[in-house]
Order: C-alpha cells, then sequence, then structure tokens
C-alpha cells in the first residue's frame, strides 16, 4: 500500500502508484478540477506526476502561495506558442518569471512593437479556449538539442549545449508547441485566464552587447480577473505618482545624459533632502552615534584586504594617480574600520558607534537606472557599530525600534522583518556564518519580531535583517538593514583589548534605516504622490495677496514665518486669487495663506489646505504654532 499524507495530517492509502491527479479527484471534484500543481515532500511537480512511495502530499490550487508563479510560467509558455502561431519563424529563448509577471525573449526577422501586442494576446485567449492539455517528456541532452535544431530553434539548442551531458531535461507540450522547461505546469491551457500583455523592449542574447538583440515582451498573470483588474489600477495610480513626473512639476530634480545616474538636485528638491538628513541626524545624535567623514577614493589594497574587490569590483569605479590605482567607494564599511583603528580601545569602550551620510558610487548598468529610484551615485544614512558578541542582541534591538520609529514618522506602518541568509559567494567558513545567522535570529527573537528567511541572498561578508515597507498603492520597497559581521574587522585589521587583557577583533554590524537618501525620496513622493506631510514639503505654505494693496503685509507674513525656520514663500503676482489658490494647489503645497483688506488690517491670513478646506483666519504666531505642532523634528 502507499500512503499519501495530506496537509491536515489525515492519510489516504493506494495499493497502485497514483498521480497527484489521482489523489485530488478521490478527495473531491472539486478539488480536482481546481488543482493546479502537488507539492510531494515539498518538491513542486505537475498533476500528472507519479507517486509509487509513501509521500507528505499538498495539492496547489490557485489560492496557494506557490501557485502565482506556476500560472505565470505557464503564461510565459502560452505567450510563446501565441507568438509562434503568428509569427512562424520566431525563435523562443528564455521565458522566466519575474515579479508580477513574466517575459519571454524571441528572436524575429523584425522587433515586436507596442501595436503587435493585441493580436498576440487575442492569440492567447483563443489557446486557452482551445484547452489543450500540457503533458512532459523527458530527453536526453542530445536528444534534446537534436530535437530543437530540426525545428529551427537554434538558440534553445545553445541553452541545452551549456548543460552537463548526463543530464536528462524536460520538455513541456501542449498543442503544436514544445518548450524546454523544468516545470511544474499548471495541467491545460483552459487554468491560463487572468492575464495581460504590458509592454516590449530590446534584450541582447545572454545579456551581452557582443549578442544579437532580441524582442522582450512583458505580461503580468493572476489567479482571477478581480486580480489582475486591481493590478493594473495599481499600474495606473503608479504612473500618476511616479517621481519623476512629480519632481518636474514641483521643480525638486532632473536628470541627463551628460551624467547618467547622477542627480542634479533643485532648491525645493535640496530642501526636501535637508529635512530628511537633519532627522536622521538627530536619529545618529539622539542614539548614540558619533558623525563621520571619510574619503572619497580609497587605494585598490584596501579594498582587497576588505573582500570587495573578489566580490564587488565589476560594480566599482576606479582612476588612477601618480601609478596607483584607487576606487570610488562603493560602500562605506572600510572607511570606517579606519577611523575605528585609531588608538586603542578597551571593552570598556565598546559598543562604539559610527554614522555618516556616506557618498557612494556603484557601476550600475544603464538598462537599470530608474529616476532616482536606481543610481549610480547615491548617499546612505549608514553606520557602523563595533562591538563584542555579547553586545549583537541588545545592539540590534535596539536598531529594530529606531527603524520602526522612524519609518512610522515618514508615514510607512506596514513593515516586514526578512532575513538574508548566507550566498554561495562568501568570505569565512560555515561554523562563522552559522553563528552570525543565529545571532541576527536570537536578536529578532528578543525583539518579539516575525521573519521571513530568504536563503542564499545575505552580503558576502554577512548575514543582514531587511526591512520590507509597504507604500500606500500596496507596493512593497526594501530599505534598511542590519548585517552582522565577523569578517572584516580582522581582514582590515580591527582590535580592541578585552578583559584579559588580550587583542580581539570586535564584531562590525552595518545598518542603514533608509538606505540610499536619492531612492528613499524617490519612494517618499510616491507614497505621498508629491502630498508631503507639512513638515517634509518643500514648501509649507505659500502667503498670497489679492491686490497690489495687500503686497506689505503679505512680504511681512512671509519674512516672519521664515525668520522662525519655516520654509515659507509668497505669490505678489498681478493675476486674480483663484488663479493663485489653484496653481498651489497643484503645486501640492500644504497650506495657502490670503490675504486681503480685512486680514492685512487685523494682522492676520485666511487659512486653507490644499484639499480645499477653509480653516479660517488666525494671527501668523496662531498659524506658526499650528506648523510646529505639526513637526516630526
Amino acid at each position: 500500500m502507499i500512503a499519501i499524507t495530506l496537509p491536515d495530517g489525515s492519510r489516504r492509502e493506494f495499493d497502485h502508484p497514483v498521480t497527484v491527479a489521482d489523489v485530488a479527484a478521490s478527495i473531491g471534484a472539486g478539488l480536482a478540477k481546481a488543482a493546479l500543481a502537488g507539492k510531494v515532500d515539498g518538491k513542486l511537480v505537475d498533476t500528472s506526476y507519479r507517486i509509487d512511495r509513501d509521500a507528505e502530499l499538498a495539492i496547489v490550487t490557485d489560492k496557494s502561495p506557490e501557485a502565482l508563479d506556476i500560472l505565470r510560467h505557464s503564461t510565459a509558455h502560452l505567450l510563446a506558442q501565441a507568438v509562434q502561431r503568428l509569427h512562424p519563424g520566431a525563435q523562443v529563448t528564455i521565458g522566466p518569471v519575474i515579479d508580477n509577471g513574466f517575459y519571454y525573449d524571441f528572436a524575429y526577422e523584425r522587433p515586436f512593437t507596442p501595436e503587435d501586442l493585441p493580436a498576440i494576446e487575442a492569440e492567447m485567449q483563443k489557446i486557452v479556449k482551445e484547452a489543450h492539455a500540457v503533458s512532459r517528456s523527458v530527453k536526453s541532452r542530445d536528444e534534446a538539442t537534436k530535437f530543437f535544431r530540426d525545428m529551427g530553434e537554434e538558440y534553445k539548442a545553445q541553452i541545452i549545449e551549456s548543460i552537463p551531458a548526463n543530464e536528462d531535461l524536460s520538455l513541456y507540450a501542449q498543442g503544436e508547441f514544445t518548450d524546454l522547461c523544468r516545470g511544474p505546469h499548471v495541467p491545460s491551457t483552459d487554468k491560463l485566464r487572468a492575464f495581460k500583455l504590458m509592454k516590449v523592449a530590446g534584450a541582447y542574447w545572454r545579456g551581452d552587447h557582443n549578442n544579437q538583440m532580441l524582442s522582450r515582451i512583458y505580461g503580468t498573470a493572476w489567479a482571477n480577473d478581480k486580480d489582475l483588474k486591481a493590478y493594473l489600477t495599481m499600474l495606473e495610480e503608479a504612473e500618476k505618482r511616479d517621481h519623476r513626473r512629480i519632481a518636474k512639476q514641483q521643480d525638486l530634480f532632473h536628470l541627463q545624459e551628460e551624467a547618467p545616474g547622477l542627480v542634479f538636485w533643485h532648491p525645493k528638491g535640496w530642501s526636501v533632502w535637508q529635512v530628511v538628513e537633519q532627522y536622521m541626524r538627530r536619529v545618529y545624535r539622539d542614539t548614540g552615534y558619533g558623525e563621520v567623514r571619510c574619503p572619497q577614493i580609497l587605494d585598490v589594497e584596501l579594498w582587497k584586504k576588505s573582500g570587495h574587490w573578489d566580490n564587488y569590483k565589476d560594480n566599482m569605479f576606479f582612476t588612477e594617480s601618480e601609478k596607483r590605482t584607487y576606487a570610488l567607494k562603493p560602500m562605506n564599511c572600510p572607511g570606517h574600520v579606519q577611523v575605528f583603528k585609531q588608538g586603542l580601545h578597551s571593552y570598556r569602550d565598546l559598543p562604539i558607534r559610527y554614522g555618516e551620510f556616506g557618498a557612494c558610487h556603484r557601476n550600475e548598468p544603464s538598462g537599470a537606472l530608474h529616476g532616482i529610484l536606481r543610481v549610480r551615485g547615491f548617499t546612505q544614512d549608514d553606520g557602523h557599530v563595533f562591538c563584542t558578541e555579547d553586545q549583537i542582541e541588545p545592539e540590534v534591538t535596539a536598531f529594530h525600534a529606531q527603524a520602526m520609529k522612524v519609518y512610522a514618522d515618514f508615514g510607512f506602518t506596514d513593515v516586514h522583518v526578512k532575513l538574508a541568509l548566507r550566498p554561495e559567494s562568501r568570505l569565512g567558513d560555515d561554523a562563522t556564518w552559522d553563528k552570525a545567522e543565529e545571532a541576527l535570529r536570537s536578536a529578532l527573537r528578543a525583539a518579539g519580531v516575525e521573519w521571513e528567511e530568504l536563503p542564499g541572498e545575505g552580503a558576502f561578508y554577512g548575514p543582514k535583517i531587511e526591512y520590507h515597507l509597504k507604500d500606500a498603492i500596496g507596493r512593497t520597497w526594501q530599505l534598511g538593514t542590519m548585517q552582522v559581521d565577523f569578517m572584516m574587522p580582522g581582514r582590515l585589521g580591527a582590535e580592541y583589548v578585552d578583559e584579559h587583557s588580550q587583542k580581539r577583533h570586535p564584531v562590525m554590524l552595518h545598518r542603514a534605516i533608509v538606505g540610499s537618501m536619492e531612492r528613499f525620496i524617490g519612494i517618499l513622493i510616491e507614497h505621498h504622490a508629491g502630498q508631503f506631510p507639512a513638515w517634509l514639503a518643500p514648501v509649507q505654505a505659500v502667503a498670497m495677496n489679492i491686490t497690489d494693496a495687500q503686497a506689505d503685509w503679505v512680504a511681512e507674513v512671509q519674512k516672519t514665518l521664515t525668520n522662525q525656520g519655516f520654509r515659507v514663500d509668497s505669490d505678489l503676482r498681478n493675476e486674480k486669487i483663484g488663479y493663485k489658490i489653484r496653481e498651489h494647489t497643484l503645486q501640492r503645497v500644504p497650506y495657502l495663506l490670503v490675504v486681503g483688506d480685512r486680514e492685512r488690517e487685523n494682522g492676520m491670513v485666511a487659512v486653507r489646505t490644499r484639499a480645499g478646506e477653509d480653516l479660517g483666519t488666525m494671527s501668523v504666531a496662531d498659524f506658526a504654532s499650528r506648523l510646529r505642532s505639526e513637526a516630526i523634528m
């Protein structure tokens, strides 16, 4: 007998081998119809997978966490089949799942354009209605190579030739279309109902600009039409909130071709920057960090000692002087170690905390640059704590409390914590990594935090806690990190004297709360849709006159408020007051101060919000008190 254990602990026994689909059918017709795949002893498989031993089985439906990846991968195959039907001769290359969707790259006699997408999507819908069964077969590498080469699929043949000769390969067929794939896939094409093609782009074969340019078609797929519609609505809202569009409207910053990935900050944008920086500077001060400033370039020998050269040199910028090679710093940590090394420290001095608004440069690919969310030059609210092993837990738990308060002050209340574990390419031995990872787990437990673990996503020198924030329209952004590092202090010769008068290497904690200042401000712009809270807004209020008779009082109001540290402009133009109000409302200024004869005579201002709320008249002192009460600083 074969015993199948289900997630609820119940068991079903069979006197012969069964497929996942057979087990689902034995439970009920509804589950059999809903089944997309199975999970046998933790491994995802097709519903046609044959179980010939005792096993644990979970049936994957569209409500399962694994469902979206399976649906999206299968929809990528659906796209490829539709393209080849409409455009015979198009070769398929790769078609992976990505965040919120999928793409497929095609080699064709001409690039695909947005105008091609409606017909391709219609053909996809037709294939769905045809309800082709999706079947899996296995071939040897040589058999698979010949199979695809005979079909004229040279790119697939090249992919297969890069696979070890002794490996068998799985192929998936639906109707006339067959593709190389690990799977699993949905059992039939009629399971794919909620999808949309989004855009086309160019992509070099294997990412190498020396190779042929391919056509990449992006799409999105969801479990149902409701989720698809919600996602498309979110994209529409995201377009309205695009930080580049709002920055142009509000004159915050610009980017230009002569400085790819670098930002030109305008006065209003730099005002927002300064509010964020001064806020974070207060966090440094209040939590025991000494602010430091380190050089922008350092000799490559230091980067070799730190480990960055072996693990990060492809992302670094270099320069030479007097036959010495220097690197523009991609990170601040080696510089902070140099500060720590100046003088002899006792264990009684620890923890020592350094903070820096450190300017870094990383050689990001041009295709990855995106406004100020992905740049080549950026500034971090970077900090490093040099401590003993016993001090890791209290330092990490204190940092967690700091980070959560900062995020709440900036308007983020939905925060998820993740723990990124050892990557394949890393410094140190497994025992050291075991100790580092458990130290972070212990600290998170002490902080009462639930977390998700991310195998393989840690930094090369240590595991890290990541803070993922959800914005106003449901998108998730990874911001702060706390990393524990047993490696770099030893590699760079950092030492302290312990209680037994022995020299030891300190533990180094790498921490950042907002991360890249540029990226964080871009996220803030989109989260608030440019409608910053008054304490953060580049212009907190605009005072405006109705006629020239009030110009002097408007100027006095502006001067009084500006002298108190508020960011206030005046609008004395010879325009109708309705026009001025509309214009500054569109600029998303939090408060509009209107002055007519009555306000001038009584030394008052009529206060309106950008939302159109009339707060009535008040004295300048009362308005200043209102602004002051809204300050987070």
